[in-house]
């Protein structure tokens, strides 16, 4: 992966560090009632421009072009005097234990998957696409953050972008969780990064669409070819990966015995008395029905019994989404493929008491509570060329956008070749 240092654009409104105000969330985790609480923070939210409002008889990516343009006009938003790389680093809570992550934002050049320099493990929709591109070349921003995996098995790239000093931005985003910016402008610094990055292949993590959207944009417009990402090392704490439970709703002729009954040709099923409790494992689902619970533990003499897709490997069938999807989903309750790219069928939450809440009071007919896909799991399926089924991972938590961003002029990039 090439990269390159970039002058960014960061907030300048205020007289501290702290820019909780006018951070956001990616676009795609941004909910009505969630875009009302981010416009409320501030003018000046990122939010704004990212993810505007629909307004009637408005173009909402004029709107976001116009809300920019006076922003940067105002100097509200100005540009580093030199590109820089910027260490950013998250601090969080997982089941009340605090964990840290740390990586940094750099420019990455776009190529095609064929060129296997950059790796997908979901597949995308026109729509987003669609969306993403149109609100681009509207407004030349280059506004959200990439989420990338890098390989760093001897912490050589985690070494050369640890954060020194002081930061020079920190955020609380809508969860609590701390967000902190570094930037490093020395040139041996960054030549040193370059390097190191330059033969490595980098995942998708989080932003398959931007990500395709970027490589699109760059067809279009052959002297735009990077996108602002942020990598983090595969090897490093903090890769937090939780699952996505299924809330499946609309299946006709539900029953729970019928189900569990059906699902005894492959589990051994037992009573499952405190759902919220319970932790899955890699072959133990997790069942949800009302007041009704059981655990499903796939026996180790039916996994080749299983109607597995033609061309998945090993890999890909041992993933928990994997055996969810093909041992129950599809034989059990006839949820196919095109039911969940339709999105009739079945939700998806990270949050297992809501999961076992909404079931519980009959919001959806089960929920079925899955183990998380490990980095390892990831690793062996995207390397090996296939994507994982449909809403496997949920990288936690989310970058920020607003942190620092990105401008595009006329379809090319500003200029950081002082740092190329």
């Amino acid at each position: 992966m090439r990269i390159q240092a970039v002058a960014g654009y960061r907030f300048h409104g205020g007289t501290g560090r702290d820019v909780s105000r006018v951070v956001a969330p990616p676009y795609d985790q941004i909910r009505p009632e969630m875009q009302a609480e981010l416009y409320a923070l501030s003018v000046w939210n990122i939010v704004r421009v990212t993810y505007p409002r629909e307004e009637p008889g408005a173009d909402k990516y004029a709107t976001a072009c116009r809300t920019l343009d006076a922003w940067l006009a105002d100097g509200v938003w100005a540009r580093e005097a030199a590109p820089a790389l910027y260490p950013y680093q998250q601090t969080y809570a997982v089941r009340g234990r605090p964990v840290t992550r740390t990586g940094f934002i750099a420019l990455g050049e776009v190529s095609h998957y064929a060129k296997g320099v950059v790796l997908p493990h979901e597949r995308t929709h026109a729509g987003p696409k669609r969306d993403r591109m149109d609100l681009l070349e509207a407004t030349r921003a280059d506004v959200g953050l990439l989420f990338m995996l890098v390989g760093d098995p001897t912490g050589d790239l985690r070494q050369a972008t640890a954060p020194a000093g002081e930061p020079i931005a920190e955020a609380r985003d809508l969860r609590g969780e701390q967000h902190r910016l570094w930037r490093v402008m020395d040139a041996g610094a960054i030549e040193r990064v370059q390097s190191l990055m330059a033969p490595r292949q980098v995942i998708i993590a989080d932003g398959h669409h931007r990500y395709e959207t970027a490589v699109e944009y760059a067809r279009r417009h052959p002297a735009a070819g990077h996108k602002l990402m942020a990598f983090f090392a595969l090897e490093a704490p903090g890769l937090t990966i939780l699952p996505n439970h299924r809330l499946v709703h609309g299946v006709d002729r539900f029953d729970f015995a019928d189900l569990v009954d059906a699902a005894g040709r492959w589990f051994d099923v037992a009573p499952l008395a405190d759902p919220a409790a319970f932790v899955p494992e890699n072959r133990v689902i997790g069942v949800v029905a009302g007041y009704q619970a059981a655990a499903l533990s796939l026996r180790a003499d039916r996994f080749d019994a299983i109607k597995w897709p033609d061309s998945t490997s090993r890999a890909w069938r041992g993933l928990a989404v994997s055996i969810l999807h093909e041992g129950i989903l599809r034989p059990v309750l006839g949820i196919t493929d095109d039911m969940l790219e339709a999105k009739t069928h079945v939700d998806y939450t990270a949050d297992q008491a809501e999961a076992v809440r909404l079931a519980r009071e009959g919001k959806c007919q089960a929920a079925f509570l899955i183990a998380p896909t490990t980095p390892e799991e990831l690793q062996a399926v995207v390397r090996g060329g296939e994507l994982l089924p449909q809403k496997s991972t949920h990288f936690y938590p989310k970058l920020l956008d607003g942190l620092v961003f990105h401008r595009l002029e006329g379809g090319e990039e500003w200029s950081t070749s002082a740092s190329s």
